[in-house]
């Protein structure tokens, strides 16, 4: 199967009843290289970093402080949950620099899997920190008139978190391809460059979103 549209992703293989598409594989791909990696890189940690624990340390105290900045507190709590979404988010929007690759991130099955994942986040750590009564009387604040248009605002914002990520990834992607296509092989290197950035960006936008909506379900505000 050929994909005809942005909403159609080719089918590799079949299994029983369920269809194996190559953004699928592609993410298997990526969270087998990213396991791995990690792997590699933190069996043998130091009390005194080398350089390659100096730049994970980096990372890691840079995303820890974005957290803290956004949820006003310790975090340690989320920091494995949006730490990991960062870097697949950096690593799955950059592949399709790669030649014959297509980021999963620029079909829709991806953003829509992790803005689920997202979705799923923000109701776990507000059940966990107010418990299942008080986490549901949270959306009936400030009124109980409030209540549908705050339960219909958790579905619209994972929606808008889906749409954004997997507008702005497969547009570069189209463009990247458009032009290459019309004017040669290294004219859209300037454009590859450009998106690098844009999927670097992308995926700051989507975990500091993903950030903002499980602090607002921990401090028991309500619905951002």
């Amino acid at each position: 199967m050929t994909a005809t549209s942005p909403l159609a992703s080719a089918v590799l293989l079949q299994l029983g009843p369920v269809p194996i598409t190559r953004p699928v594989v592609t993410t298997w791909a990526i969270m087998a290289v990213l396991a791995v990696g990690a792997h590699l890189l933190t069996r043998r940690l130091q009390a005194r970093p080398d350089r390659r624990q100096a730049v994970l340390e980096l990372l890691v105290t840079g995303i820890a402080r974005q957290i803290g900045e956004v949820v006003g507190g310790d975090p340690r709590p989320l920091l494995p949950l949006i730490a990991t979404l960062f870097v697949f988010l950096v690593t799955a929007n950059l592949s399709g620099l790669l030649p014959g690759t297509q980021a999963p991130t620029a079909t829709i099955e991806t953003p829509a899997a992790l803005a689920a994942v997202v979705f799923a986040s923000v109701h776990f750590y507000g059940v966990r920190a107010h418990g299942p009564l008080g986490y549901l009387a949270s959306f009936a604040k400030p009124k109980l008139i409030m209540l549908p248009l705050n339960l219909l605002s958790e579905v619209t914002r994972t929606f808008s978190l889906m749409i954004r990520l997997f507008g702005n990834v497969m547009s570069g992607e189209f463009v990247i391809a458009l032009v290459a296509a019309l004017a040669g092989l290294f004219v859209p290197i300037p454009l590859m460059a450009l998106e690098v950035l844009v999927g670097v960006v992308q995926a700051y936008i989507f975990t500091v979103l993903a950030t903002v909506f499980i602090a607002a379900a921990i401090g028991g505000d309500g619905p951002a």
